[in-house]
């Protein structure tokens, strides 16, 4: 990704459930930190969290990566 589109995208799909991020991180089983270091954009998710986060809110891994075709 040339810019971290992942970050916006991922707290906005949060917002939009109105869930927090201790919510969110239980629902796809990882850590609260996690979740706040993607959203921070201190740390980039793996493609276990991709898949995770991808299924959980409904969406394509492109989609949530900011990528456009």
């Amino acid at each position: 990704m040339k810019e971290n589109k992942f970050k916006d995208i991922l707290k906005s799909l949060r917002q939009e459930r109105k869930l927090g991020q201790i919510e969110l991180a239980q629902k796809i089983g990882y850590g609260k930190s996690v979740v706040s270091a993607w959203e921070r954009g201190e740390a980039a998710p793996t493609m276990f969290a991709l898949i995770a986060l991808a299924d959980f809110f409904g969406v394509t891994i492109d989609f949530l990566v900011g990528r456009e075709i």
